[in-house]
């Protein structure tokens, strides 16, 4: 009875002790979680303001009280920027760049006696040019004694024995004077050109072509259409060019007229003419005897102005390109007429300029070569006994401008 007084006494105490055992173990689950934080909370640490994380060792700065200073890295610096990229180039679409280009002008002057002797102690400064009245600066000056690039052109149809005897004569006393380093063709012509020989610097190949100059074929005589066809094809050779004309000038029955043959000897640069007129004889025979009318050939009527018109169109192509034009009486003055030709070609002034008016239009353009003393008068020239000589400037009366089209 006791023991169960007991028990029933002793209950509410055994469920005090259990609760507060309970509560001793909850205040050391507790109180093991606080440890660490108070070991976090010592001084020889320092918090972090603000809930910011401590940097890492790498960015320098003690990081305790003891121990060793880390040393703070280098920064590295950014990479250089790239240098700027090149325009890609497009394929097919050239440079371009601007610049006033203005050609040069070529004027060869041969300053001769009366007698035809050529002049050769003038300097620079002796001469003056003008293009359309104005005066130029030469650039260029020298005196030319270089081999010669020219082209013979023969008439030779079948219009009257003395005309054809004649113009071989005149031919072979030109090949006479050629040079070994001459280049030379010939062309033979009556109603159309034929080159007998191209361009040789062999002698014998032009006698070889002058020599097959034997049984003329028609009597038209086409002066107009083979002086065209000529020019047309040293056009497109470099280098100054020279025609040495053999004809009676009368043009029977080209496609051309005067005025398109006198626009192309102007239009086509560095060419220059020497006009020879054969069959004078004849014709002055004829004239007295009233045989004018059948000196040409069969079915060819003509007259004396015929003629004359012939020999002005002869002159007129000399003049044009600083040339000269010769009419001889004789056979016998042909040696001396081809001498003086050769002196002419191969003794000359060469003067380059570069034009005032530098558009490119296609316009015809005069010249006016002159020669003056150092003090700027006239220039007087006197030969060996001291006497005063006559002396003519043979020059080029113009050129044409090149033509750009926009």
């Amino acid at each position: 009875m006791f023991y169960t007084d007991f028990r029933g006494n002793f209950t509410p105490f055994r469920r005090c002790a259990g609760a507060i055992l309970l509560l001793l173990f909850v205040l050391g689950i507790l109180l093991e979680g606080t440890v660490p934080l108070a070991a976090q909370n010592q001084p020889g640490s320092a918090p972090a303001a603000n809930g910011q994380q401590e940097p890492p060792p790498a960015a320098g700065g003690p990081q305790s009280d003891v121990g060793p200073y880390a040393i703070p890295s280098k920064k590295e610096e950014p990479p250089a920027p790239p240098p700027p990229a090149k325009p890609k180039k497009i394929e097919g679409m050239p440079d371009y760049s601007i610049r006033v280009d203005v050609p040069l002008v070529q004027v060869p002057v041969a300053v001769t006696t009366k007698d035809g002797q050529f002049i050769s102690n003038l300097k620079k400064e002796n001469f003056r040019v003008f293009e359309d009245g104005t005066a130029q600066t030469i650039s260029n000056f020298t005196i030319s004694e270089a081999p010669i690039t020219a082209v013979l052109v023969v008439e030779f149809a079948s219009t009257n024995y003395s005309f054809i005897i004649d113009a071989l004569n005149a031919s072979y006393s030109f090949a006479n004077t050629l040079k070994k380093d001459d280049w030379v063709a010939v062309i033979a012509y009556d109603m159309k050109p034929q080159i007998m020989v191209d361009f040789t610097q062999d002698k014998k190949a032009v006698y070889g072509a002058l020599n097959q100059l034997r049984m003329p074929g028609f009597s038209e005589t086409n002066l107009f259409d083979a002086l065209y066809d000529t020019l047309d094809r040293i056009d497109r050779i470099e280098g100054h060019k020279y025609i040495v004309l053999i004809s009676t000038g009368f043009d029977s029955f080209s496609k051309l007229n005067l005025d398109q043959i006198t626009k192309k000897v102007k239009a086509t640069p560095d060419v220059t003419i020497f006009s020879v007129s054969v069959g004078w004889a004849l014709r002055e025979y004829c004239e007295t005897h009233g045989c004018t009318g059948y000196s040409h050939g069969a079915g060819i009527p003509i007259n004396r102005m015929d003629y004359l018109q012939a020999d002005n169109e002869m002159q007129t192509f000399a003049r044009l390109t600083g040339g000269r034009y010769y009419q001889p009486r004789f056979q016998a003055e042909f040696p001396q007429i081809f001498h003086d030709i050769a002196g002419d070609i191969r003794n000359q002034y060469q003067i380059s300029y570069r034009p005032t008016n530098p558009k490119l239009d296609g316009s015809y353009r005069k010249l006016k070569v002159d020669i003056v003393a150092p003090d700027g008068g006239p220039l007087k020239i006197r030969d060996q006994k001291g006497k005063d000589v006559k002396y003519q400037i043979i020059a080029r009366e113009g050129y044409t401008a090149k033509h750009t089209v926009e």
